[in-house]
């Protein structure tokens, strides 16, 4: 059994051409076509249907791929374990995020990061979109809200309260906001991720909807903060946010017995056997960093 074979035929599937399989692993086109050819006369089955446009596995490609994408993967995280112990943490890092959860504290974490593992280069791909860490070569995700995947690994960072703010100018000019039912008479600044029509609200006395009348739009959170700054309105945020603004009394948080929902907030990352230094280095950082933020 030859497994540079299986391994060749590993990185065919996943790079979807002979050709940039070939660059990849730095060897002729030729001579990876080749090792496919005398893979499957071993195996006396076709594994690969190849056509000029593309390439597509056959049913027992599929199964052989499976096995042997897993198999590969294991000697990988074998060889991993045994340099970890003499590894500085060194490579790349890609870390996704979502969009609005905050530059600031995120481009802190960034710099720590590479101040303390120099030899780190780090990636950070901001986005609402749900990424699957595995296809799209993510190594850890920062996520909020309910998880989706799993099987992926979670570490509890807290929990976002959403609060309601405005600026000490704005509530000096404007009618009084003392109970949930008052804001119909103000200005909303409303974020449309959360929805676009409505608060609702939650107390030890129950939970309220409450219809918004004048509001602004805007699908970051950065400029809903700003704008609330400004005093241009009631903002309903997330409260780590707005710590800043609460310390320099650009904004009072108003409703102090209601808020939003409240999302839970996690590191997540692909489960492995053996976990890279890289990715340690960064957990062990980012809980250290991030956990202060979203103490519940």
């Amino acid at each position: 059994m030859d497994f540079n074979e299986s391994a060749v035929f590993v990185k065919v599937v996943q790079a979807g051409s002979f050709s940039e399989a070939a660059r990849q692993i730095g060897l002729p086109t030729s001579t990876v076509s080749t090792r496919i050819s005398r893979l499957e006369k071993r195996l006396g089955i076709t594994l690969l249907q190849r056509t000029t446009r593309r390439l597509s596995l056959t049913e027992a490609g599929n199964v052989y791929y499976h096995h042997a994408s897993q198999g590969l993967s294991y000697l990988l995280e074998a060889e991993a374990a045994v340099d970890e112990a003499r590894k500085q943490p060194q490579g790349k890092l890609k870390v996704t995020a979502p969009a609005d959860l905050g530059d600031s504290m995120l481009a802190n974490l960034i710099q720590r990061t590479q101040q303390e593992f120099p030899q780190l280069e780090m990636e950070l791909l901001l986005t609402d979109r749900y990424i699957d860490l595995v296809a799209e070569g993510v190594d850890v995700a920062i996520r909020t809200g309910d998880l989706r995947d799993s099987s992926l690994v979670a570490k509890s960072l807290g929990t976002i309260h959403w609060e309601v703010f405005a600026s000490r100018d704005y509530l000096k000019s404007a009618a009084p906001l003392e109970v949930p039912q008052d804001i119909h008479a103000h200005h909303c600044l409303q974020f449309t991720p959360m929805g676009r029509d409505a608060w609702t609200l939650r107390s030890e006395h129950g939970n309220v909807t409450i219809p918004l009348q004048a509001r602004t739009m805007a699908n970051s959170i950065g400029v809903v903060k700003s704008m609330a700054e400004n005093g241009q309105g009631v903002a309903l945020l997330p409260a780590f946010i707005c710590r800043q603004g609460l310390t320099s009394g650009d904004l009072l948080r108003v409703l102090p017995e209601w808020q939003g929902r409240a999302d839970p907030v996690h590191l997540v990352y692909p489960r492995q056997r053996f976990m890279p230094p890289k990715l340690r280095a960064f957990l062990d950082l980012a809980q250290a960093e991030l956990r202060p933020q979203f103490i519940t």
